[in-house]
C-alpha cells in the first residue's frame, strides 16, 4: 500500500520572527506594528529573493563583470534597511532610505543600459509610489525628489560623455537587474494591495459592527441632513414607531411628528447642526399605519452633528427612544401633587370652618351653662332658664352632628363603614326626613313638597344611610334658600335604578365652583366671613354613601336661580363595596 506524505506550511514561524523583529515602541499600538511588520515582511522577502539572483546568474551567463556585481549587491539594501527598521522604529526613515536605494538602483541600472534612453528610467515612477507607503505626505514628496534628482543625475551622466557598455553580458545584466526592478516593484505591488486589503478589512468590520449596533439598538438611530430629511433609520423603526424603516426615509419621520410639536423637532436639529452641540427635544409622534386611528407616543430624541466618512460631509445623527411610560408617570405624579395640594387646601379650610363652627356653639354652651350656675339667688324666671337650656341642647346637637358627620367621613375613606342591608319603602324615610327639617323651614318660612311615586317598591340598602342622604340635602337646600323659597324631594323608579331628587329655588352655585362640590371641608363660600355656616362635610359624606350602595350623584345648579342634586341607587340588591372611596374619582365620576 502506497504511502502518502503530506506537507503542510504554516506562517506561525515566520510570523514570531517579524513580531520579533518589530521595534518596541509600536509593540502596543497594533496598527503601527501591522505596518512594521509588512515593511519588514517586504522588505525581508525582497533581500533573500537578492541573494539567490547571483546564483541564478552564475549558472546562466557565468562569472559577472564588475557593474553586475555592483548591481547585485544594490538588491541586497532592503536587508539592512529592514535591520534599520527593527532597530529604531523609525518607519518614516525607513521609507525615505528605501525610495532612495530604489531610486538610485534604478539610476545606476539606467547608466548601465543605455543612459537617458534606457527604459529603466520609467520605473523611477515607482519610487514616488514607494514612498506613499508610508502614509506620510513629507516622506511622499521626498521620494518624489529623489526619483526627480535620479532622473537628472543619469541624463547629466549621459551630457557629459558616451557610457562604456559591456558588449557580452550586456544582455544577461539587462536581463538580471529588470528582472530585479520587476521583483522589487512586484513585492511593492503586493504590499500597497495588502495595505489596501487591510484597510478594507478594517472598513468592512467597522461597518458591520456599526451595522450590528444599529440592527440591535433598542432605539431609533437616524441619519439626517441639513434640512431635516431622514437619510437612515434602524431597524428599530418597526418596535418603536410601529412601520418599516423605509417610511421614514424623507420627511416620513416629519409628517409623522404632532402638528403642535413639529418646531420644537426641526429646531432641535436647527440647533444641533448650528452650535455643533448635542440637543434634547421631546415630541409626540403618531405611531402605526398613517390610514388608522391616530395613536401617539412620546419620544426623546437626541441630535447631534457629525461627519459622514463616506464623503466627509457634514450630517445630523438622532438617538430616540420612547418615553410615554414615563410621561405617563410625571402625569400620574402631577395629579397624585395636584391631588396632595388639594388635600392640604382642603385641610386648611376644615380648620378654618371647624375654628367657627366649634367655638360658636362651645362658647354657647360654656356661657349659657355659667350663667345658669351663677343664678344662686333665683333671679332667673322659669321662661328664661327654659330659653337657656334650649340654647345648650340645640348647640350640643349641633356639636353632635359636626363629630357625626366627621366620623362618617372618616368611616367611609377608610372603607370601614358598615352598611346594613334591608328590604324598606323609601316614603317613610322621605317623611321622616322632611320631619327632622321642618322646624328649620318653617323658621325661614320655606315650602316643602314632597313628590313621591305612587306603588314605589321597595329598595335594598343601609336604611340609616339613605335617611342620612336625605337629611343632608334637605338640610343644605333649606341652609342656602332665601326666606320665602321652596324646597322639593322627589323619589320615583327609573329603569331599574330608585331616583331622589331635592331641588330648591337658593342662591346657586357658579360654573366655576360647581366641581368643586363636595370636596370634604369645602364649600363654594369658603372665606372666613361666609354667610352660610356648615362644615362642608354634608355633601361629600351623601357621596360616600350612594357610592358605597353602588349609585351615582349629579349636580345641576344656576347661580342666583338654584341647585337640583340627583342621585340613582340601583333598585334590588346590591354588592356593597367597602373599600377606601377615593374622592376624586367620585367627584369626577358623578358630578355633571
Amino acid at each position: 500500500m502506497p504511502v502518502v506524505l503530506r506537507m503542510t506550511f504554516s506562517p506561525e514561524p515566520v510570523l514570531r520572527i517579524l513580531d520579533g523583529m518589530v521595534h518596541e515602541s509600536v509593540g502596543s499600538d497594533m496598527q503601527r506594528a501591522s505596518r512594521h511588520r509588512a515593511f519588514l515582511a517586504g522588505h525581508l522577502l525582497a533581500g533573500l529573493l537578492a541573494l539567490l539572483a547571483p546564483t541564478l546568474f552564475l549558472a546562466v551567463a557565468g562569472r559577472p563583470q564588475p557593474e553586475t556585481a555592483v548591481a547585485f549587491l544594490w538588491l541586497l539594501a532592503p536587508l539592512p534597511i529592514a535591520a534599520f527598521l527593527s532597530r529604531t522604529g523609525r518607519l518614516e526613515a525607513a521609507h525615505l532610505l528605501s525610495s532612495g536605494a530604489f531610486a538610485g538602483f534604478l539610476a545606476y541600472l539606467a547608466v548601465l543600459t543605455g543612459g537617458i534612453l534606457s527604459p529603466v528610467l520609467i520605473w523611477l515612477a515607482v519610487v514616488p509610489a514607494e514612498a506613499a507607503l508610508s502614509g506620510s505626505r513629507r516622506i511622499t514628496i521626498a521620494g518624489s525628489a529623489l526619483a526627480a534628482l535620479a532622473l537628472l543625475a543619469v541624463a547629466a551622466i549621459d551630457f557629459l560623455g558616451p557610457i562604456h557598455v559591456p558588449i557580452l553580458p550586456d544582455r544577461a545584466l539587462a536581463i538580471t537587474v529588470l528582472g530585479g526592478a520587476i521583483l522589487y516593484a512586484g513585492g511593492l505591488a503586493l504590499r500597497i494591495q495588502r495595505i489596501h486589503a487591510r484597510a478594507e478589512k478594517k472598513a468592512r468590520e467597522g461597518a458591520g459592527r456599526y451595522r450590528l449596533l444599529a440592527d440591535n439598538a433598542t432605539d431609533l438611530i437616524t441619519r439626517h441632513g441639513v434640512s431635516g430629511d431622514v437619510e437612515f433609520a434602524s431597524p428599530a423603526a418597526r418596535a418603536i414607531v410601529g412601520c418599516a424603516s423605509a417610511d421614514l426615509m424623507g420627511d416620513g419621520l416629519f409628517n409623522r411628528v404632532h402638528v403642535a410639536d413639529r418646531p420644537k423637532f426641526l429646531q432641535a436639529l436647527s440647533e444641533a447642526d448650528r452650535t455643533g452641540k448635542a440637543v434634547s427635544a421631546e415630541f409626540r409622534l403618531r405611531r402605526g399605519d398613517l390610514a388608522s386611528r391616530p395613536e401617539f407616543i412620546w419620544l426623546e430624541m437626541r441630535c447631534r452633528p457629525a461627519i459622514d466618512p463616506a464623503d466627509a460631509g457634514r450630517t445630523l445623527v438622532a438617538v430616540t427612544r420612547d418615553v410615554t411610560v414615563r410621561k405617563e408617570y410625571e402625569a400620574a405624579f402631577e395629579d397624585a401633587r395636584a391631588e396632595a395640594e388639594q388635600a392640604s387646601h382642603a385641610k386648611g379650610q376644615f380648620l378654618a370652618n371647624m375654628s367657627h363652627e366649634l367655638r360658636t356653639p362651645l362658647n354657647a354652651i360654656i356661657g349659657f351653662s355659667d350663667m345658669l350656675q351663677q343664678d344662686m339667688a333665683g333671679k332667673f324666671d322659669a321662661a328664661r332658664k327654659r330659653e337657656y337650656a334650649r340654647l345648650i341642647h340645640a348647640s350640643g346637637e349641633h356639636l353632635l352632628e359636626v363629630v357625626n358627620s366627621i366620623l362618617d367621613m372618616s368611616k367611609i375613606e377608610a372603607g370601614r363603614f358598615e352598611v346594613a342591608r334591608e328590604s324598606f319603602a323609601l316614603g317613610p324615610v322621605v317623611d321622616a326626613s322632611l320631619e327632622m327639617v321642618s322646624h328649620q323651614a318653617s323658621v325661614r318660612s320655606l315650602t316643602l313638597v314632597r313628590d313621591v311615586q305612587a306603588d314605589l317598591p321597595e329598595i335594598v340598602a343601609d336604611r340609616r344611610a339613605c335617611r342620612q342622604i336625605l337629611v343632608n340635602l334637605l338640610s343644605n337646600a333649606v341652609k342656602f334658600t332665601e326666606a320665602g323659597g321652596r324646597v322639593s324631594v322627589v323619589v320615583r323608579l327609573e329603569r331599574n335604578h330608585f331616583v331622589i331628587e331635592v331641588s330648591d329655588n337658593g342662591i346657586g352655585i357658579s360654573a366655576a365652583d360647581l366641581p368643586r362640590i363636595g370636596t370634604p371641608f369645602l364649600q363654594a363660600d369658603a372665606n372666613y366671613d361666609r354667610r352660610y355656616e356648615g362644615t362642608g362635610l354634608g355633601l361629600s359624606v351623601v357621596k360616600g354613601l350612594v357610592a358605597l350602595h353602588g349609585g351615582s350623584l349629579s349636580i345641576t345648579s344656576v347661580l342666583g336661580r338654584g341647585t337640583t342634586v340627583s342621585i340613582r341607587l340601583p333598585a334590588g340588591v346590591v354588592a356593597i363595596d367597602r373599600a377606601p372611596v377615593d374622592r376624586i374619582q367620585v367627584r369626577e365620576r358623578k358630578i355633571a
